[in-house]
């Protein structure tokens, strides 16, 4: 049987031996969907979750459909066991990958004496999941592995940081804050790389433009603990945080 991999992070790609595949968008987001799932899922699941705007008779008739349309495909990607569906134990999944890194550097008992920060590895942690997708099932999970993610890579800066590497934490500190740029944890871990760095300029300049940012979009000003991380007493955060509203 040829080897499968399907990639779910900035878009739907299916490869067998190699070779992208084309399937049509309904077989996709049932591969997608059972992709997503932890375990064997009943066919009216299936059925009811990706065409939840239909009868139960006619979201049945879209699943048989969908699958039909694998055709000769369709035992390579999908199991099929009496009334449930799962995704085919030889896939190799993008998102699965991703999914298990991200645990292992959210885990402290892990040994990462020989981290190795790599440039698909911080690629894919940084890739948010089918992002054309607006269906309602995908929203969840979206969110979902997307926190997982930038908790993640705000970790793995963090270590960068520790072992030294200041360079690479800084390069995963940007990805953390590209992620969500409101997001105060990932602009602090930048900070903290900045000032691990002994770069003390750029950590305020970080801590200002998060300022604006932050209250162009919220109204909000950031915590008094990331300021005194750049050295900001409590006084002078107030007065930039002034001037900043009077922008």
């Amino acid at each position: 049987m040829s080897p499968v991999r399907l990639n779910l992070l900035r878009g739907f790609e299916l490869v067998v031996d190699g070779v992208v595949v084309d399937i049509p968008s309904s077989a996709q987001r049932v591969v997608a969907y059972l992709a997503l799932q932890p375990r064997p899922q009943l066919r009216t699941s299936v059925a009811s979750s990706l065409w939840i705007d239909l009868t139960d008779e006619r979201a049945g008739a879209n699943l048989r459909s969908a699958l039909w349309k694998l055709r000769d495909l369709r035992d390579q990607v999908i199991t099929a066991r009496a009334n449930h569906l799962s995704l085919g134990a030889d896939v190799n999944v993008d998102v699965t990958a991703v999914v298990r890194d991200a645990r292992d550097l959210l885990d402290d008992d892990t040994a990462h004496s020989e981290l190795d920060l790599r440039g698909h590895d911080l690629h894919l942690l940084s890739a948010d999941l089918l992002p054309e997708w607006d269906e309602d099932w995908i929203l969840f999970e979206r969110e979902r592995i997307r926190q997982l993610r930038v908790h993640a890579i705000e970790a793995l800066s963090r270590r960068l940081s520790r072992a030294g590497r200041h360079v690479d934490a800084i390069e995963a500190g940007l990805c953390a804050v590209a992620a969500d740029p409101l997001r105060e944890s990932a602009q602090r871990v930048l900070i903290e790389a900045h000032v691990a760095e002994g770069n003390l300029a750029d950590a305020r300049r970080q801590y200002v433009t998060f300022g604006r940012v932050l209250w162009e979009a919220l109204g909000i000003v950031p915590s008094a603990a990331l300021g005194r991380l750049v050295g900001i007493s409590d006084s002078e955060r107030g007065a930039i945080d002034q001037r900043e509203q009077l922008r």
